[in-house]
């Protein structure tokens, strides 16, 4: 089982730019990003998050999301796809990158859930 990210933005230069902050970080990591809507402008794609998702190297994805309907739209492609994906409700940047980090580092699935667990937004 290998584990990837995914990032979901509203704009397209935030989703590209958490990229960058995690790839220097966690280069042999999978990651994959979307963002903005199919014509470039603010808001979240239902394509863009499908091909995002597919495009990843990873059978189980940690999806984190800025804003509520890129989280709906990940839901909904979640319910289509036949990765495992898990959608973190964390503090967008710090929640990639932590759990990038630790992917990076070797550590276990249940060992990074537990790590990810204080950083959830209730």
């Amino acid at each position: 089982m290998s584990l990837g990210i995914v990032i979901a933005s509203h704009v397209d230069h935030i989703a590209e730019g958490v990229y960058r902050l995690l790839k220097e970080s966690a280069p042999d990591v999978s990651i994959t990003y979307a963002g903005g809507t199919d014509d470039g402008e603010v808001g979240s794609s239902y394509a863009l998050i499908e091909a995002a998702i597919e495009q990843n190297d990873s059978d189980t994805l940690y999806c984190f999301y800025d804003l509520g309907s890129a989280k709906m739209t990940l839901e909904m492609v979640s319910e289509m796809t036949d990765k495992d994906v898990t959608i973190i409700d964390a503090a967008f940047i710090e929640g990639a990158y932590t759990a990038c980090a630790l992917i990076q580092g070797g550590y276990k699935q249940t060992d990074i859930d537990a790590q990810l667990a204080p950083l959830k937004v209730k």
